[in-house]
């Protein structure tokens, strides 16, 4: 095949897929993102632009497995009742609005620094649907702060979301010299978070919860509008297990997950640490199909593709288009952190990260740490603009529907726009002046 030929048949290929993952389907057809990054792998094996061999060396098979050993770790603390319990122990005495956005808040960029921010908001969701039911509250300053607070805290770390994880893939910075760099500009977005959340939400805010009997809320088992309980499809799933097989789980999943994130910051393979704490939770009594049926396989699927077809662009495209010189120029901060969010909320922020896998390892050694932190922090940011920009806030708006409760998209970006400006701007400037 002549060099010309691959050339455009490289361009055809990446073009269909990132035009496909921009729309989030392909027009006409229900082809989700997973399907359109499999197509995109698929088609360029076909073409012959990649050998098989040299298509699986380019799946960064450390990241998912990453991915994946997180994903079972999460699925049991989810099963063994931890995020409803830990939200009855944090929210469950909470009655004014401004404390429960607070506690709420604090509770989902935490927990997503620490574990996966999308299965966070996956377990956290119906729970804050449910207790702002229960009050008499409007859902959706909650709900949205939810969203927001689960992408500023997950930028903290490198087990935040899936980003970050291709990232210390890619760059090996060390979990603990990544968390020292970017969490205080996590927790500095947070607070930012809060408060654009509290002016934005003033008035549903400052209203009172009224008394339960005049709250108008339903007894247990009775139907909303869409005839689902009131607790909505996931309220078996994360209610407050009792037993002691129960509690047993979830001593085991707690010691587990402490001991994986001990070794994280101990400066152990993550990949290994992961499937290794996996591997220990799956020796229990559960059946495993319940662990498997809340993993994301297609965001698995969507990642391996990703890496076929970024390569594929790589070795036919930017081998040849000076972007060695272009970078070696490139400003690793403001430039870097500008395209990263625009290329973020154009085609979601894990492909905009694939796409500077060429770019940062050719900027001068002096700086690449640098463009590695600031492409994690402005892609996470990044995800907090519309309610399209992370799978996170996807979730929780496609959860609150379920459950008759919708959030528009300017009731997010009356938030999100705010938060993203200014905490984008805030990260690069912690970025560019703090000394190394």
């Amino acid at each position: 095949m002549s060099e010309i030929v691959g050339f455009w048949l490289t361009l055809f290929w990446f073009a269909l897929t990132y035009l496909g993952l921009a729309l989030g389907r392909l027009p006409g057809l229900r082809t989700d993102r997973a399907g359109i990054a499999l197509i995109g792998a698929a088609g360029v094996l076909a073409c012959g632009l990649l050998s098989f061999e040299d298509a699986v060396r380019a799946v960064d098979f450390a990241t998912i497995t990453l991915l994946l050993g997180m994903m079972v770790v999460v699925a049991f603390l989810r099963r063994a009742g931890f995020f409803a319990r830990l939200a009855g122990l944090a929210m469950g005495r909470v009655r004014s609005p401004k404390a429960l956005l607070a506690v709420t808040m604090l509770l989902s960029g935490t927990l997503s620094a620490i574990l996966v921010n999308d299965v966070v908001c996956l377990a956290l969701t119906p729970l804050v649907l449910h207790l702002t039911r229960r009050l008499g509250l409007d859902p959706r300053p909650h709900l949205v702060g939810l969203a927001v607070a689960s992408n500023l805290g997950s930028a903290a770390t490198l087990t935040g979301n899936p980003q970050n994880m291709i990232i210390g893939g890619l760059s090996g910075i060390p979990y603990l010299r990544f968390a020292a760099k970017l969490a205080p500009p996590a927790a500095l977005g947070l607070v930012i978070g809060y408060v654009v959340t509290l002016v934005a939400y003033r008035s549903a805010l400052r209203a009172s919860p009224p008394e339960p009997d005049k709250a108008g809320s339903k007894p247990d088992g009775q139907r909303n509008e869409a005839g689902k309980n009131e607790g909505g499809q996931h309220e078996k799933e994360d209610r407050i297990p009792d037993g002691k097989r129960h509690t047993a789980l979830l001593v085991k999943s707690l010691l587990v997950t402490a001991g994986a994130v001990g070794l994280f910051f101990a400066g152990f393979p993550m990949a290994v640490v992961a499937l290794g704490a996996a591997a220990v939770l799956l020796l229990d009594r559960i059946k495993p199909e319940k662990v498997y049926a809340q993993i994301d396989w297609g965001l698995l699927v969507m990642f391996a593709g990703l890496f076929v077809v970024v390569r594929v662009f790589e070795v036919h495209v930017l081998a040849t288009s000076g972007v060695d010189e272009w970078a070696a120029k490139a400003d690793p901060v403001w430039m870097l952190s500008g395209l990263s969010a625009t290329l973020s909320n154009l085609v979601s922020n894990v492909p905009a990260v694939l796409l500077f896998k060429p770019v940062i390892p050719a900027m001068p050694e002096a700086v690449r740490e640098t463009a590695w932190l600031a492409l994690a922090l402005s892609s996470t940011f990044a995800g907090n603009l519309t309610v399209l920009g992370s799978v996170a806030n996807l979730i929780v708006v496609e959860q609150a529907r379920k459950e008759g409760v919708t959030i528009g998209f300017w009731d997010y970006c009356r938030v999100g726009i705010p938060v993203t400006l200014i905490t984008l701007v805030g990260g690069a400037g912690w970025l560019a002046l703090a000394t190394y």
